[in-house]
């Protein structure tokens, strides 16, 4: 049974999705959060790193709307599945997340450019945070590396998606990529492939964390069809309202 090590809601600061809107999360520490209990909160609209769960707790904005993809309808547009055929090449591994410097150095190496051509904040990510963020014990912990056996010098890590796996639901949490494989479309590639694995696995949902409309980097979520959206911020006794787009109010113009 989960355990509450600590409870927070943030005051209103600045937000890093909408620089002329306030944000404030609200945030819990837990352990010993099984896979079922993380589902229940995941319907909610709440997310995990580590042994951190947050959701927003903005007082004027909802902005941010968590938004999943039923396994069983989506379709691909023509851009994905391009993507997806691109990287059809590489060879898959999905298991428990792990630590090491070939991991590092991809995560460097791709913060890295997005520090220079979306002016990112550095960050200096070492072995611990790495563990903390991304590796952190947890029934639900997965990841998927992608490898080119082809490149020159022997198999290469190319592309890592920190995932979990529910009993009924899949959250995309992160995804990291060699910039050398930009080419290749690898972030909307790995959304397909998820959303095809979890398919495999007879998981109904993929959940890809919050949209934001106005946002150039989190916008792109809405591009993958159909899909739902969630409705408010339910409370945990509450029935999460799950609306396909076209007939949520959240839906843009």
């Amino acid at each position: 049974m989960a355990i509450i090590l600590g409870h927070n809601i943030e005051p209103p600061g600045p937000c890093s999705y909408l620089p002329d809107e306030l944000s404030s999360l609200e945030q819990l520490v837990m352990q010993d959060v099984s896979a079922e209990e993380y589902e229940r909160m995941l319907v909610r609209g709440w997310r995990r790193f580590g042994p951190m769960y947050f959701r927003p707790a903005c007082q004027t904005c909802n902005q941010c709307v968590s938004l999943r993809v039923p396994t069983d309808t989506f379709k691909p547009n023509r851009s994905q599945r391009r993507a997806r055929a691109a990287c059809a090449h590489f060879r898959v591994e999905v298991g428990p997340p792990r630590v090491n410097e070939e991991r590092l150095a991809l995560y460097r190496a791709w913060h890295a450019e997005r520090e220079q051509t979306r002016e990112w904040d550095a960050s200096p990510l070492g072995p611990r945070d790495y563990f903390l963020q991304f590796a952190f014990p947890h029934p639900a912990a997965r990841e998927v590396a992608y490898y080119d056996d082809t490149a020159e010098g022997g198999p290469r890590l190319v592309g890592l998606g920190i995932c979990d796996e529910m009993p009924h639901a899949w959250s995309a949490v992160y995804f990291f990529y060699d910039p050398a494989y930009a080419r290749y479309s690898p972030g909307s590639a790995n959304v397909v492939f998820q959303v095809e694995l979890a398919r495999a696995r007879g998981i109904p949902h993929v959940y890809l964390g919050y949209r934001v409309q106005e946002c150039t980097s989190l916008r792109y979520k809405g591009t993958f069809r159909p899909h739902e959206l969630l409705q408010g911020r339910p409370g945990p006794e509450e029935p999460p309202d799950w609306r396909p787009e076209d007939a949520s109010e959240d839906s843009p113009p």
